[in-house]
């Protein structure tokens, strides 16, 4: 038996008695268009990803190719080049990377990961893949070691063996080093897991073995027998060769050093703790701890470099990385716990002299290249985008084909901004090539921060560079504690954080709303200014109405408050009386205090005006849910639950503050009543911090009032239900529908998305909370019949209304300055399922109407001493030809669930689409692509889609990313030209492209990790060393390591598993040594192959010709 849904019986009744009827699709409309956009010209694909790698666990680097990579604890693969020349590369296990080796200067890269894999890179072509892998089945890796110029890596693992696997067919050699021929016989405790291995630089026969309990041997490759043992009390980190190969230095627990000779007795020669205590008389003392220990010991001038081995007993100590050389000793202290380092130097043979001129250091959340060869140790200006997460990243814009001046522009005035102090020499890393695309347009990122900082970025021809980054915390009095800067977390700790951004490329204004309920104005100037006072403006937005509210709900003009200390003043419509709380003026004030001395502004984005909305009768203000400008109006428009608000930020006064009810007048579909406030109310919306924690729930602005607030009784009014038998159900709807009493309506909207979204009213606290959702500026046809063009602002909202708001702007110039701007309601334009997501205009043609502005304009005074003065931008109106038509604009109009195409001035729905009945979507734009306009959507599912514009044809339907948490709802965006963007990681910007064009440009836009470049010659070994045999010392490891002198490997002990490069990538890498070796072992299989062919061919001859023998027998 079917359920009964007493909902879905209410949704019903909501859908018959509502004011608006269904919608019917004109089919006679569809020969006015001709749709340029067709399928073909859409392809989804990824182009190229930045930022810091998330979760970093190793690094490698090759000195000869000079290309750094980066492995992270999710199995991604980050290869960094010159500035510019980045790749990113995934294992399909999504295991931790822990530890890179490359083949240097051959063009490959072994990886080693957690569920004890093996993989095999090619790095000759611009989108790496791998050629071979190796999965061992019964024991863990643990290290790994690629000696230079060899073709055999040594793998050790947790059971304390050491395995041989050929690096050009990935198949394990016979030859292993068990653990208990490498320790003592008399010897019955096991020596732990293998923490390190290398070979002798002057003699590739002999193996250094370290094991975790301290034990280390050095092992003889042609004896396969143990040289030397060295033992030691305390667990090794990690071990060092010097370059002549007669000593080494090793790390411990403990803290300390040794020093052993190769040819020692068993003893170190040397212990040193570097920052160990001295002990006090009468005192015992501890050995100080080490958190993390890697050496590199280099000898033509002694560098002993490390990380960790201070006491544990400081508090507050930070990451630090010591340099000890000669008899100096440097403590280099980090922001972030220290992942991994390495030094670079020229050289790649080891045993010729280590001169590091520079270490690379891998934090976690940052990457530091330090400057060995010069005094103090500056640090290499990092020209990576890496910091892109130095504060929580909260929102983001994507801008494509922008002005071709702006980023000259930002550029100027960023460049003022960078911090002195580093090192004069060029960025070591410096491999690779850039592509040769020729699809290059400007294109800018801009992200907002927890700090309250905005950051412009330079996102042309997919890099990424910041251009200029501004900070809007400036503007407000700070009282926060030093300890509260180096949060990583977007909390209640962070009234400074980005919600919304509005810029207008073209004018260059910005505006900003923060989660403090704050809006700030900027202007963009080239000359640096002090501002005497900062202009602020103060709003009481209130969500319910008296009953001695007049329904009217005009504003007048409020003026600015010059002082931010002073007593704030009610704006918005007169007749609202102002309530207040047990402390005199603590029931109006705003979250942030405005600073009230001077603020020096240098060249850039400068504050304009400041907006706050207040505490009302003791309650905090909603967040900001919707924001938008236009540069033409001189207006900036906001919304929340409560309503909206107008400024006119030219006059700084508020133009209009209605709640969302008013704006409907008298044909409100719900026909709501005002109610009193709420006993206490939560922020709308939340952020989520950068470790994807839930956000708090309690509200991000403090009460600026500590006495009691006054409690008002929470009443609903129902709906006159119009058959009698629902009574009997009208308890349980109450229980199922309405939310919990101080419930957010809007929080379940930002927190949750896995329930399926109802565009019918099934709650009558949603019906009364109705929020804005999204604002659009145009000039159009305002009301239904019209037929001149008139400056309007469409309102969308949360239940899926479209208002349109009428303005009244006086003449450009002298009278701008005086006479009021005039807002008047006319009335509903359309309604949707859903929220309202996106708003556009087209003309006749469907070709894409922009939103008028004004072109930038110097604000401040010039050297002449006067204050240039904007010309308004005349709005380009459809051409005279199209006036004849009957239509003359189509408004396009998105919401969660569906879209529509009204046709304008007659209001008539000419198309309409639902995109998604199971999921909803998260981000809808109007794009403009090369060969027409089209409407872009992301769902809640991952599916990504476009439809064709005004006809609404489906073009695009991928399924590409399900949703995992709110930072890819937050961040995700589409533009034009087919660009697309979103958050990936907490510290990574992934960016896309749905376009055809650039899918097959792609492959040349990319750039080339991989260059041809000779490997220095090998140290002269000298005449003495020559004649005495002094030299380095070479091994046939073939002979050795090969399958007839060790035989084959258990084939239980490991898979291998051909990789997706194939034998194409094996012949791509066909220089150096490897190469020349993968090259000959594919022509010997090519003709043993053909060898084998013809093997068969003459079998078969020789059985057909026994076969004639015998029948020609019988004959006779």
């Amino acid at each position: 038996m079917k359920k009964f849904n007493i909902r879905k019986v209410l949704d019903g009744l909501k859908e018959v008695s509502s004011s608006t009827p269904s919608v019917q699709v004109g089919p006679q409309e569809n020969h006015l268009f001709h749709e340029t956009l067709q399928s073909d010209h859409f392809q989804l694909c990824k182009t190229v990803r930045h930022g810091f790698p998330y979760q970093p666990s190793s690094m490698a680097f090759d000195p000869v190719q000079k290309i750094l990579a980066i492995g992270t604890q999710s199995g991604a693969l980050r290869l960094f080049g010159r500035p510019g020349v980045e790749c990113y590369c995934q294992h399909e296990s999504g295991s931790a990377v822990i530890q890179l080796q490359f083949l240097i200067n051959e063009g490959a890269l072994v990886s080693a990961l957690a569920d004890d894999s093996v993989h095999l890179w090619n790095l000759r072509q611009k989108r790496p893949a791998i050629l071979h892998s190796l999965k061992f089945n019964r024991e863990r890796i643990t290290f790994c070691h690629l000696p230079f110029q060899s073709k055999w890596l040594y793998i050790g693992t947790e059971r304390g063996n050491v395995h041989i696997v050929n690096v050009e067919s990935f198949m394990l050699s016979g030859y292993v080093i068990m653990w208990n021929k490498a320790i003592e016989l008399s010897s019955k405790a096991h020596p732990g897991p293998v923490v390190h291995i290398s070979d002798n630089p002057m003699d590739e026969g002999k193996l250094i073995i370290g094991f975790e309990s301290g034990i280390v041997v050095l092992w003889d490759l042609k004896s396969k027998k143990a040289e030397y043992r060295y033992a030691h009390d305390e667990a090794i980190h990690s071990v060092a060769w010097h370059h002549e190969g007669k000593q080494f230095i090793c790390s411990h627990s403990d803290g300390t050093l040794t020093t052993w000779n190769v040819r020692g007795q068993g003893r170190p020669i040397q212990t040193i703790t570097p920052h160990g205590k001295e002990a006090e008389p009468n005192t015992e003392t501890e050995a100080s701890s080490v958190v993390q220990s890697f050496v590199a010991w280099t000898c033509l001038s002694p560098f002993i470099i490390f990380s960790g081995g201070l006491s544990y007993d400081t508090v507050g100590r930070r990451p630090c990385l010591t340099v000890m050389h000669g008899k100096s000793t440097a403590v280099l202290e980090m922001d972030y716990p220290i992942v991994d380092f390495l030094t670079l130097c020229e050289t790649p043979y080891p045993n010729d002299f280590q001169e590091p001129y520079a270490v690379v250091v891998l934090l976690e959340k940052d990457l530091v290249v330090i400057d060995l060869a010069q005094n103090g140790y500056p640090i290499f200006e990092n020209p990576y985008p890496l910091t892109i997460h130095e504060s929580p990243v909260t929102c983001c814009e994507y801008f494509a084909d922008c002005p071709v001046d702006l980023i000259p522009a930002l550029y100027s005035v960023g460049s003022r901004q960078k911090r002195q102090g580093y090192s004069k020499k060029e960025w070591p890393v410096s491999g690779g090539n850039w592509g040769q695309g020729t699809l290059s347009y400007p294109e800018i990122i801009i992200t907002g921060h927890a700090d309250g900082t905005v950051k412009f970025w330079d996102a042309s021809a997919i890099m990424l560079q910041v251009l200029y980054k501004l900070k809007t915390a400036k503007v407000f009095d700070r009282n926060r504690s030093k300890e509260d800067k180096g949060s990583t977390e977007v909390s209640d700790e962070d009234p400074f954080a980005i919600q919304i951004m509005a810029w207008c490329p073209e004018s260059r204004m910005l505006c900003v709303a923060g989660v403090s309920a704050n809006v700030i104005v900027y202007r963009f100037s080239k000359l640096e200014v002090t501002t005497e006072v900062v202009q602020l403006l103060e709003v009481r937005m209130l969500s319910e109405l008296n009953e001695t509210d007049s329904p009217d709900g005009g504003g007048e003009p409020t003026s600015a408050h010059h002082t931010p200390g002073a007593s704030p003043h009610t704006s918005g419509p007169p007749s609202q009386p102002s309530t207040s709380s047990n402390n005199s003026d603590g029931g109006n004030m705003p979250c942030l205090k405005v600073r009230s001395t001077p603020l020096k502004q240098s060249a850039g984005y400068q504050v304009d005006l400041v907006i706050q909305l207040v505490w009302v009768s003791g309650e905090p203000p909603q967040q900001i849910s919707s924001l938008a400008l236009n540069s033409t109006y001189g207006l900036v428009v906001f919304g929340n639950s409560n309503g909206v608000a107008v400024v006119d930020y030219i006059q700084k006064t508020v133009v209009l503050n209605l709640g969302t009810v008013e704006l409907y007048g008298s044909n409100d579909p719900y026909q709501r009543q005002p109610r009193s406030p709420r006993k206490s109310r939560q922020p709308s919306g939340g952020l989520c911090d950068i470790n994807e924690g839930s956000a708090t729930s309690e509200d991000r602005c403090k009460s600026p009032t500590s006495g009691t607030v006054t409690v008002f009784h929470f009443e609903l009014l129902y709906f006159c239900l119009r058959v009698l038998y629902l009574f009997v159900f009208l308890a349980t709807v109450l229980l199922s529908v309405c939310p919990p009493r101080g419930a957010n309506p809007l929080d379940h909207r930002d927190n949750s998305f896995s329930r399926s979204r109802s565009s019918s009213v099934t709650s009558i606290d949603k019906e009364s909370r109705e929020a804005i959702s999204l604002f659009y500026f145009c000039e159009t046809f305002a009301r239904k019949g019209d037929s001149t063009l008139t400056p309007c602002l469409y309102v969308g909202t949360s239940l899926g209304t479209v208002l349109v708001l009428v303005l009244t702007l006086p003449p450009a110039g002298e009278q701008r300055q005086l006479q009021p701007v005039i807002i008047s309601p006319v009335g509903m334009l359309v309604r949707l399922k859903g929220s309202v997501l996106r708003m556009a205009l087209l003309d006749s043609s469907g070709s894409l109407l922009p939103p008028s502005f004004d072109p930038w304009f110097e604000p401040n005074v010039t050297t002449d001493g006067e204050e240039k003065v904007p010309k308004r931008r005349p709005v380009s109106v459809s051409p005279s030809t199209s006036q004849d038509l009957s239509e003359s604009q189509y408004a396009v109009v998105c919401s969660e669930k569906q879209a529509k195409v009204v046709s304008l001035p007659s209001q008539t729905c000419i198309y309409k689409h639902n995109i998604t009945e199971t999921s909803f979507i998260l981000r809808a734009d109007v794009v403009q692509m090369t060969q027409g306009v089209c409407l872009a959507c992301f769902c809640a599912n991952g599916h990504i889609k476009t439809l064709s514009l005004p006809g609404l044809r489906p073009l695009l339907d991928v399924n590409y990313l399900p949703l995992t948490d709110m930072r890819i709802a937050r961040t995700f965006c589409f533009t034009n030209l087919g660009q697309a963007m979103y958050l990936c990681s907490p510290t990574e910007i992934q960016r896309i492209t749905y376009s055809q064009e650039t899918c097959e440009n792609l492959q040349e836009m990319l750039g080339e990790l991989f260059t041809p470049v000779e490997t220095p010659e090998a140290p002269n070994r000298g005449f003495f060393k020559g004649l005495f045999g002094g030299g380095a010392q070479s091994l046939d490891r073939e002979e050795l390591f090969g399958e007839i002198a060790a035989g084959k490997a258990s084939r239980s002990l490991a898979q291998h598993i051909p990789g997706t490069g194939g034998i194409e990538g094996m012949k791509g890498a066909a220089s150096g040594v490897v190469g020349d070796l993968a090259r000959a072992r594919i022509a010997l299989d090519e003709r043993g192959q053909k060898l084998g062919e013809l093997d068969e061919r003459t079998v078969a001859m020789m059985t057909s010709a026994d076969s004639f023998s015998k029948h020609a027998h019988e004959v006779r």
